[in-house]
């Protein structure tokens, strides 16, 4: 009896250890059929991931009998879902991924230039896709100020009552320390910097990334606050055009168009957009809230890809734009005494150039070079300030993945060359600036629940000498829905006199900066935040995310007045932000709900003396119902609140709030048009508060704080060919 109990239990051993099972999952690209290295495949039940090697193999040991799910992710590629049972008479299997050509954008980036999906990335990157991209386009097709502005933590601050320009606030600090890219390169900064905001319409982006806190490892100096990193859509398959009419109340009219292509090696597409405003005062006080303007705009861009592993993308972008703004009757020609107004013309061209290449073994190849020249004439009364821009972005750079670990190394060069043509002969604002930088950054999947990134830059410049930016970000998952990330790194920003406070004063009376007496801003900043994702019962699903934050800019550069000019100078002191943010997400079917909620305590001290920064709301909320049937309709209603702004004057700003309305409705699967209520309150700074102070033809203004140009509907049809 007992050997008989002895020989059952061996034999229960041995079935069990027969049981276990190795399987070897092989991942190929299905056109080229060479490995794809650095896909992710998880194994749901048991919660294990692992990242396909350099032969594209990942590999199971010890898996025990039964039924397993599979999932596949990687960048550019389909999502797959596999499940085997164990035992398994196939344990080495080969799987082809399909590139995949729908809308991914909402979970892959390329800011962090990984190729792993968002989810498994250390640096926290927040991104505006898809449907939500869609409806903000609909609501203002000429620009991104609305797109940008509606997101938590970050302002679009308006420099100019009477022009409409803006700059872009992260966590409350000033707009020139924010990078603003276009696919990874620098267009938009310095003196070319100014009406960018107002000048990039959103018809042709895939997707808006944007990374807060410092990010100088892969992109240098500028980015103390953060970037937003704008993506262009690329040529699809099935192709086709796409355009877009828009009208406003307000007597503007945006119309644009986005062709693509593919011809297989080749591809293209081509945007080209028009954009009109009409002056409107909805204040009657005789002065503009949107000024007169015509803007045209022309991308075109190609796509080669000689080899399945190579690609060659050459672009060019071209706008010019009138832009007048200031007393109404004059802007329409009625003949006026002593008018005041300000008129900006502007001249934009850039090129863009990337090559990819894949060598094999994981190994990636690229080099990029963009080259800009903007020219901008600005015109007010008895005064006129005009230069042109050249600049130029070049880099080339190796990466290399692997299974547990990516690197990539570069080096690039930045040039920046400033020269007036027009403005005060004594005071001329001519710069030069050079930026050689390199950099090495290196991704590790330390365990399942623990990831590392962390890099070094080091950049030279013969002006302000050299910067060394240490950068680490770890992510921790214990669970699937539940991830925490913790950042940090240091920052600098070269001085410049082209800043929100002189784009105020049309840089009127400005001293230009003397290198020598000089030295660069620094900064050092940190984040933690913490993601949760709620299944409550079958349909209702809830999202969180908290983030904390903290940046301390050291030996800032201050504006101020002696007797009749302007100086920039450098006192003691520092600029500090810090607070939370907060988003939740709550979806029922096809009801969605966003709620956000900024808190951003900026304070400056200089020489000892510590006071509020000007121009932060320290509280903003943002609220969003939107019930939408996929292709079909979509209706959303949008609450915005303010709390009470600090100004430069030492007074302090009213609390507000701004609603609207907006509504789509599809008509088979071709077109659709779409109505907006923009700011149904007609909430206007005009309505309880001033904008400037003297008479109509001397004003002097004071900061913008709350909008300008009231309650205005828009609408109008997209149409797909």
């Amino acid at each position: 009896m007992h050997r008989l109990l002895f020989l059952s239990f061996f034999f229960f051993l041995v079935s069990v250890g027969y049981s276990q099972s190795t399987y070897t999952l092989v991942l190929l690209d299905e056109e080229s059929q060479e490995p794809v290295v650095g896909a992710t495949v998880q194994l749901l039940e048991l919660r294990l991931g692992k990242v396909s090697n350099e032969v594209g193999e990942v590999i199971f040991e010890d898996l025990a009998a039964g039924t397993f799910t599979f999932l596949i992710r990687f960048m550019g590629y389909e999502e797959q879902r596999i499940k085997r049972t164990f035992p398994l008479d196939n344990l080495y299997e080969k799987l082809f991924l399909h590139h995949d050509h729908e809308e991914l954008e909402a979970v892959l980036i390329t800011s962090t230039r990984s190729s792993r999906v968002i989810e498994d990335i250390p640096t926290r990157v927040e991104v505006i896709a898809g449907e939500e991209l869609g409806e903000k386009g609909n609501m203002k097709p000429g620009d991104i100020r609305m797109l940008l502005n509606e997101s938590t933590g970050i302002q679009t601050q308006q420099t100019s009552a009477t022009s409409y320009n803006s700059s872009i606030r992260i966590q409350g600090l000033d707009g020139k320390y924010t990078q603003l890219l276009r696919d990874g390169m620098p267009l938009y900064s310095g003196y070319s910097g100014g009406l960018s905001l107002m000048q990039i319409p959103p018809l042709d982006l895939a997707q808006v990334e944007v990374i807060k806190g410092s990010s100088s490892t892969l992109y240098g100096g500028g980015a103390i606050a953060g970037l937003i990193n704008l993506i262009s859509k690329r040529p699809e398959e099935e192709g086709g055009l796409d355009l877009l009419v828009n009208g406003t109340s307000a007597l503007g009219l945006d119309l644009s168009s986005f062709y693509s292509q593919k011809f297989g090696k080749l591809g293209t597409t081509v945007f080209a957009s028009f954009n009109k405003g009409t002056p409107y005062d909805p204040a009657a006080i005789g002065l503009t809230a949107i000024p007169e303007f015509d803007r045209v705009t022309v991308n075109p861009k190609l796509f080669w890809n000689p080899t399945a592993n190579s690609e060659l993308m050459f672009g060019i972008n071209w706008t010019t734009e009138d832009r007048i703004g200031g007393n109404l009757d004059f802007i329409r020609g009625e003949p006026v005494i002593d008018p005041y107004f300000e008129e900006n013309q502007t001249d934009r061209f850039s090129t863009q150039f990337i090559f990819d290449q894949k060598i094999g073994n994981g190994l990636t190849f690229q080099i990029k070079n963009s080259l800009n020249l903007f020219d901008r004439q600005i015109r007010i009364p008895d005064f006129r300030f005009g230069g042109r821009q050249i600049s130029s972005f070049s880099e080339i750079h190796v990466s290399r993945l692997k299974e547990k670990t990516e690197w990539i190394g570069g080096l690039n060069l930045w040039t920046e060359n400033f020269t007036q043509n027009t403005g005060q002969s004594g005071e001329v604002l001519d710069y030069q600036l050079n930026t050689i930088g390199a950099f090495l950054q290196n991704l590790w999947k330390i365990s399942e629940d623990w990831t590392l990134e962390s890099g070094l830059r080091v950049d030279s410049q013969k002006e302000y000498g050299i910067f060394a930016l240490p950068k680490v970000s770890l992510m921790f998952e214990p669970a699937d829905l539940l991830t925490f990330r913790l950042g940090g790194g240091l920052g600098y920003k070269s001085p410049t006199v082209f800043t929100e406070e002189t784009e105020r004063i049309t840089f009127r009376n400005v001293k230009p900066i003397d290198p020598l007496k000089m030295e660069a801003e620094r900064s050092a900043g940190v984040n933690f935040d913490v993601n949760q994702r709620w299944a409550l019962g079958e349909e209702l699903t809830l999202s969180t995310n908290l983030l904390l934050f903290y940046t301390q800019i050291n030996h800032p550069l201050i504006l101020s007045k002696q007797e009749e000019f302007y100086v920039y100078e450098q006192p003691e002191g520092n600029f500090k932000t810090q607070g939370v943010e907060m988003n939740l997400k709550w979806q029922f079917r096809d009801l969605k709900m966003f709620m956000g909620y900024t808190f951003a305590d900026v304070t400056q001290k200089i020489e000892g003396a510590v006071s509020a920064f000007p121009l932060v709301a320290k509280h903003r909320l943002n609220n969003v119902l939107m019930y939408e049937k996929h292709e079909n309709f979509r209706i959303g209603l949008e609450g915005y609140y303010f709390s009470p702004q600090q100004l430069n004057d030492g007074k302090v700003g009213q609390a507000y709030w701004i609603m609207g309305l907006m509504g789509e409705k599809y008509v088979g699967e071709h077109f659709s048009f779409f109505l907006n209520f923009e700011n149904m309150l007609d909430t206007r700074q005009t309505a309880f508060d001033t904008i400037f102070t003297g008479s109509l033809s001397n004003p002097t203004f004071r900061d913008i704080y709350a909008p300008v140009d009231g309650f205005v509907i828009n609408g109008g049809f997209k149409f797909r060919i």
